[in-house]
């Protein structure tokens, strides 16, 4: 096996996503050669408070097209309609549009049996309502989300003419506890990247440690933000991001491991750790 064959040989490198959502990227960084540490800086959870999702579900008829902007939000909304013993074809009606946006989040909608009619060529929620403003105008969107969700998508949707209902489908939370080993070791600078894959990942790991000491670990240890909003929270933080790539919605985790070995192969100024 050649070192092009496992361009991560000897990289340590730490997944902070939930062990749910983990298990992909671990593997496509093993292939590469890289040892992996899972350090789950998120979990997630149905809402304290189902009373607005609850409502919305049961009066899809107001709605002319149902917005997802994450795998988990269709998860956790087919999820609440099997709890209410809902039929859950009737989120996709005949004459409501359904958008998600990237193909994972297609993806996700298509295994539970849901006609996708729109599918963003880019990677966030504001591009997916820019690519679908013309057809905004006078629209009466459902929009379920995180409750850590921002104003961004909510306001474009406005401003493009949209009636929007938010609903919280789902909680992002910090997990109970972290893995004081591997924390430590990312404390020490005995790593060399840790993936961030959504700005509530980064504010946990920051809650965790302290802000300062999360800012002054970027500078030894190298952090990569999958997409642009992980990318901009860690830098409005005040954290250095050496590796930005495309989220896995838009180019799939095998891409996003092979972004890493790019970076690597060109960081000469990083040598591979040996002990």
């Amino acid at each position: 096996m050649t070192d092009t064959d496992k361009p991560l040989a000897g990289r340590r490198i730490v997944v902070t996503r939930a062990p749910e959502q983990a298990a992909e990227m671990v593997h496509a960084l093993e292939d590469l050669g890289a040892e992996v540490a899972v350090l789950p800086l998120v979990a997630f959870a149905p809402p304290d408070d189902c009373n607005a999702l609850d409502e919305a579900l049961r009066n899809l008829s107001r709605f002319d097209a149902i917005l997802f902007l994450s795998r988990n939000a269709v998860r956790y909304v087919f999820q609440r309609c099997r709890t209410l013993g809902m039929k859950c074809e009737l989120l996709g009606g005949s004459n409501r549009s359904i958008a998600a946006v990237g193909p994972a989040t297609a993806e996700e909608a298509a295994k539970e049996g849901l006609r996708v009619s729109f599918v963003a060529e880019n990677r966030t929620g504001e591009s997916l309502v820019g690519e679908l403003r013309d057809k905004l105008a006078g629209c009466r969107v459902l929009l379920p989300r995180s409750d850590r969700g921002d104003a961004r998508v909510p306001f474009a949707l406005r401003e493009a003419g949209a009636t929007v209902t938010e609903v919280v489908a789902y909680r992002t939370l910090a997990p109970d506890k972290l893995n004081p080993e591997i924390l430590g070791r990312i404390v020490r600078g005995d790593v060399d990247c840790v993936v961030f894959a959504s700005p509530s990942a980064f504010r946990n790991f920051s809650k965790s440690i302290g802000r300062e000491a999360a800012n002054k670990i970027a500078e030894s240890v190298h952090f990569a933000a999958i997409g642009p909003t992980t990318a901009r929270a860690i830098r409005e933080a005040g954290a250095r991001v050496d590796i930005e790539v495309a989220d896995a919605a838009s180019i799939g985790v095998p891409s996003i491991a092979g972004a890493l070995a790019q970076f690597f192969r060109q960081s000469a100024a990083t040598p591979v750790r040996t002990a």
